[in-house]
């Protein structure tokens, strides 16, 4: 390898931990959609349409696993690309070790990328049915605003998280419910409700970063409200979203659904206590016992509206 001084580099076995120069791209790319973010809207679109009760075991998997490669990989993936691409002129000051700032990818790479993902993801949800198409284009709504100026909703914690909340779970639900049977008023409530609890899900990033959003003007909920309130605000706001989903599940007929989700937020206290006592310390924690417990949850309350 040579540079632009002429001189040339000694020759050295090859790194096998650096992708080849014909799949950097591909590799690049699936960095830049960032598949640590996939699960939350690939679980809640199967989620919704397991709620649906049309769900079976001849061709509509092969339906579900298509749904389910565009809420995550494809528009969640999406979405990441889109905030890094909006936050490339911060993360040069900041973290300029990051794909974008630092020149591993390019503009052009950027804008080539996110056309294709558009493209998968709008094609996938019109075959899905214009119902799923819909909440499809309101979520790529959802997050350009969560982006992009002039609106940028990231720059604070409740329309940020609001924006977030509801495209992972809520809307990802509900497409996943129309990619099967019409949407019911019960299934509609509980996607709101866990978009609810995801909003207190979604501060808990928050915490490892009050120092930078502080500096950066980022009014995220632990900046605006210090971090004790705030971390009882997200197992408050967790916590309510569930009580009220067992609620609804008792009243509408489904006893074992709801006493399934009772219990799987009573064990959600000694991870909930934790958290509320060092935040910062017990995020990992956090994430690995009181979120998994939420989103077993989800599960256990679409498969009670299904039966």
């Amino acid at each position: 390898m040579s540079d632009r001084t002429g001189l040339t580099s000694p020759p050295s076995l090859p790194l096998t931990d650096q992708p080849k120069p014909r799949f950097a791209w591909f590799v690049h790319s699936i960095q830049l959609m960032k598949p640590v973010t996939w699960f939350a809207p690939t679980w809640a679109f199967m989620c919704g349409a397991i709620a649906s009760g049309a769900l079976g075991w001849n061709e509509s998997i092969g339906r579900l696993l298509l749904g389910m490669f565009m809420a995550g990989p494809v528009l969640c993936g999406l979405s990441q690309v889109v905030n890094d691409y909006a936050d490339r002129e911060v993360d040069a000051i900041n973290e300029p070790h990051r794909l974008i700032p630092s020149g591993r990818v390019s503009l052009r790479h950027v804008y080539l990328l996110t056309a294709i993902l558009t493209w998968i993801g709008a094609s996938i949800a019109l075959f899905l049915g214009r119902q799923v198409a819909f909440f499809v284009a309101l979520g790529l709504v959802f997050a350009l605003a969560y982006s992009l100026r002039p609106i940028r909703g990231k720059r604070n914690g409740w329309v940020g998280n609001a924006l977030v909340a509801i495209s992972y779970e809520g809307l990802a639900w509900m497409a996943g419910h129309a990619a099967f049977a019409p949407l019911t008023g019960e299934s509609v409530t509980l996607a709101l409700l866990y978009s609810l609890g995801a909003h207190g899900i979604m501060t808990v990033n928050d915490f490892k970063s009050i120092r930078g959003d502080t500096l950066m003007g980022i009014r995220s909920i632990p900046v605006q409200y210090g971090k004790v309130l705030a971390a009882r605000m997200v197992v408050i706001t967790m916590g309510v979203a569930q009580i009220a989903v067992i609620g609804l599940l008792f009243h509408w007929g489904h006893p074992i659904a709801a006493t399934v989700v009772f219990l799987l937020l009573a064990a959600q206290s000694i991870p909930n206590a934790r958290f509320i006592r060092d935040p910062e310390n017990n995020e990992v924690f956090f994430n690995a016992t009181a979120i998994m417990l939420y989103v077993w949850g989800m599960l256990a309350a679409a498969i009670g509206l299904a039966a």
